[in-house]
Formats: structure tokens, sequence, C-alpha cells
């Protein structure tokens, strides 16, 4: 398993927490402190990938709230850190254990192809700008647009990875999906409003 720079493997860290059955619960705080000074990229991914797999209606306003904190704190270049009614926040270890399995196959083929490369890309500034990007897509995943969550989320997982790992490539492959994410989610804004019009037009 591919270790990040400067410590374990994100997937590792992951599943020793999910397995540690001391715990009956697992809260974001716990995350943060497992997580160290790589909280803010981690987490970010943590809080975006969810919304690229299949969810209950109403996940990623749940959790498009603490990315939208953490993003703001990579774009001003602040430690990781959330507001008590977030970092609070906590689950079952059971239910956790779940969502880790469902995460980390994913999360270990990725690892295995992040390297650092093109790491002017994943530094400052360049990481605030990435951090200012994944802010507004952010706002997005809250907004109750259709379609509108999966394509910003996976845009935000790989910046986030990208970051994490100093990897360039996939801060780029981010940005693309961004510019990808951007253009669908005005497409369905338009086509609501368009309709929203013609709805409006035939009730008068």
């Amino acid at each position: 398993m591919k270790k990040q720079s400067g410590g374990r493997a994100l997937s590792r860290i992951l599943w020793e927490l999910s397995q540690d059955a001391q715990r009956e619960r697992i809260a974001i705080s716990d995350l943060l402190v497992a997580l160290g000074d790589r909280a803010t990229g981690a987490l970010m991914f943590l809080f975006a990938f969810p919304n690229v797999l299949p969810t209950p209606p109403g996940t990623s306003s749940i959790l498009g709230a603490p990315l939208i904190f953490l993003s703001a704190q990579l774009m001003l270049n602040q430690a990781p850190w959330l507001p008590a009614f977030v970092a609070n926040r906590s689950m079952a270890r059971a239910d956790f254990s779940l969502l880790v399995k469902r995460i980390v196959p994913w999360l270990q083929r990725a690892e295995s192809l992040l390297r650092p490369r093109l790491s002017s890309l994943a530094l400052p500034p360049m990481e605030y700008f990435v951090g200012f990007v994944s802010l507004l897509l952010s706002v997005l995943l809250v907004l109750p647009i259709p379609l509108g969550n999966v394509l910003p989320a996976l845009a935000i997982s790989l910046m986030a990875l990208g970051v994490l790992e100093r990897d360039g490539v996939w801060v780029l492959a981010g940005l693309a999906m961004t510019v990808v994410a951007g253009s669908v989610v005005y497409g369905v804004l338009f086509a609501m409003l368009k309709a929203g019009l013609y709805f409006f037009t035939q009730i008068l």
C-alpha cells in the first residue's frame, strides 16, 4: 500500500480507525486528530467522495457544509479547524466501518497512481487557488440542483488528493473536471429556468 508523503497511507489510517474496537462512535474531531497536519486535504476528500457514489437524497447538503469550511481554510492557508457543531458530529463505528469499506477500495486505487510530480501546481500559491475553486464547488454541492453533486464532488476529490500527495497532474485533472461540472450545472440550471418560465407563461 502506497504511503502518503510524510506518513501512512490515508486508506490505512481510515481502516485502522474503523477497526478500533475501543471506540463506540467516530466523530469528525477524531478524524482531525488522526489525520494531523494533512487533515485539510484528507477531510476534503472524505466529505466530497461519498457524493460521487450512490447515496440517499440530501447527503450532499450534509457533507457540503464541512467542505465549505475546509475549502475556505485551504484558500486562506489556515490550519484545519471545524466549529464544534460540525466537529462533534459522530456516527456509530459500525456505520463508519461500512462507509470506509466503500471508500477504501477506490482510495487504494488512487494511492497506487498518486506521486509527487508537477508539485508547483499542488503547492502555494496554487494550493490557495484550489481552495477557492473547491469553495465554489462546495456551494454547488449544498444547493438542491438535480445531478448537481456528482461532478463537483469528483472535481474536489481529485484536487484534494492532488494537494495531499503534491501531485499536480491530479490537480489539473480536478480543474478540468471543474470546467465540465460547471458546464453541466449551468445547463441544468438553464433548463430549470426555461421550464419554470414556460410553466409560468402557461398559467397566466
